[in-house]
């Protein structure tokens, strides 16, 4: 049968409207992550007394990158020996960041496997059930949870640069805990929160050490580098669906373990299974390259065998994260001679720019981006601009990371990620 131009523009219009409605079902929204933090064993300064979290409720704050209408919400016994069972886990948005009281209309109650409760093994992870619960990208989520019992080993994340509230009792759905609250500035047990998000929405991961997890920062401040670009990703249309995860351990190691596990062995739990992840940015090894020296000289061998060891480092990680199908990002390690933990050496400043040679050769990373060049000194370049020195010559500060967070290149993350298929 022919068809009259009439009818086959009808034809065509029909045809049009079914491919679209055909691709919006082949669409759905997909989980991303919003928040995360690495979890590790927490050293004995920064762990809770034996009976603090004995018939206790714990109140946490954080501060999202992405919104969403859904969320869920990952629990952490990682570091467990034993079983640990959450009677009572609440979500509310929080008031605002260093304070425990949450607006009492939104406090919401989550489930696992339709459960109120649930018990985590020992060395798991456990995801609560999706919960409508609308949040808006840059809102801080108050997690509440309740355990009837001491954990069995703690897991942590001692440096959170946010306040967490904890007292006896389970007073999970409290308006406030100010007053009856003890505070302390670590979390606990929370790993990570993901909300539902648009098609075509993913997640950037930020691996590194305490220049990622925020020394220096401003406790509640919310004012990391990764919190900057986070902002700078959300100013942007572009790119305003992407989210920003910081798994940045203090004192972190790419190849023994310091403060938590080291890089290579904590990346699969840390890197590969967060959610919705499509960058992977890595800004590891000046705590190699100042431990190798910090109690005294060490021949020219053992430093030409760091900086191969540093590299051999890279090249796991960025093999690792492209047989997942990430996009892996280098930051160049930032100066630090004059530190007062380390005091570097000639020799280490040697490895640093050996180190960042390699990382910036073109083939070797996805792409790069130049946090030494950010916050250099240009009279100086092995060390800190005094205005980007937090004091110790190690760290940044608030204006340092700032400089650094507006040093990433936002076309990074515009289009597709496209891993190397020629990169180590």
């Amino acid at each position: 049968m022919k068809l009259t131009r009439a009818a086959w523009i009808v034809f065509s219009g029909l045809y049009l409207c079914m491919a679209a409605r055909a691709q919006q079902v082949a669409a759905p929204q997909v989980w991303v992550g919003t928040w995360a933090a690495s979890q590790q064993i927490p050293e004995p300064q920064n762990a809770l007394p034996a009976d603090a979290l004995q018939n206790a409720t714990v109140r946490e704050i954080f501060h999202l990158s992405i919104g969403g209408k859904t969320l869920r919400v990952r629990l952490s016994n990682a570091f467990g020996t034993a079983p640990l069972h959450f009677g009572s886990v609440h979500i509310a948005r929080a008031v605002a960041p260093g304070s425990s009281a949450i607006e009492p209309t939104t406090d919401t109650p989550l489930t696992f496997s339709g459960s109120p409760d649930v018990t985590v093994p020992a060395g798991a992870e456990c995801l609560s059930d999706p919960v409508d619960f609308p949040v808006t990208a840059s809102s801080n989520l108050a997690v509440s949870f309740y355990l009837p019992t001491t954990p069995v080993g703690e897991t942590s994340h001692p440096g959170s640069r946010q306040t967490t509230y904890y007292l006896h009792g389970n007073q999970v759905s409290a308006a406030d805990l100010m007053l009856a609250a003890q505070q302390v500035d670590h979390w606990f047990e929370i790993s990570g929160i993901d909300v539902l998000a648009p098609p075509g929405a993913s997640a950037v991961m930020a691996l590194g050490d305490s220049i990622t997890d925020g020394h220096a920062t401003t406790t509640n401040g919310n004012n990391r580098w990764t919190d900057v670009f986070a902002e700078r990703l959300q100013a942007n249309t572009a790119t305003s669906e992407i989210g920003v995860l910081n798994e940045g351990i203090g004192g972190n190691h790419l190849l023994t373990d310091g403060l938590g596990p080291n890089a290579l062995a904590r990346f699969d739990r840390d890197v590969l299974a967060q959610t919705g992840v499509h960058w992977l940015i890595v800004l590891e090894g000046i705590n190699d390259i100042g431990k190798l020296s910090r109690d005294g000289p060490a021949p020219a061998p053992e430093h030409e065998a760091l900086v191969h060891q540093i590299i051999a480092a890279y090249e796991q990680i960025i093999a690792r994260a492209h047989a997942h199908g990430l996009a892996v990002i280098g930051g160049t390690i930032t100066p630090f001679i004059g530190s007062d933990y380390y005091h570097p050496a000639p020799e280490n400043e040697a490895d640093r720019q050996q180190v960042n040679r390699w990382i910036r050769t073109p083939g070797h990373f996805d792409a790069v981006i130049d946090f030494d060049k950010a916050v250099r000194d240009p009279a100086q370049p092995d060390r800190l601009l005094p205005l980007y020195d937090s004091g110790d010559h190690l760290h940044p500060s608030v204006a340092g990371y700032r400089a650094m967070a507006e040093a990433i290149p936002l076309s990074l993350f515009i289009a597709s990620p496209t891993p190397n298929p020629n990169g180590k």
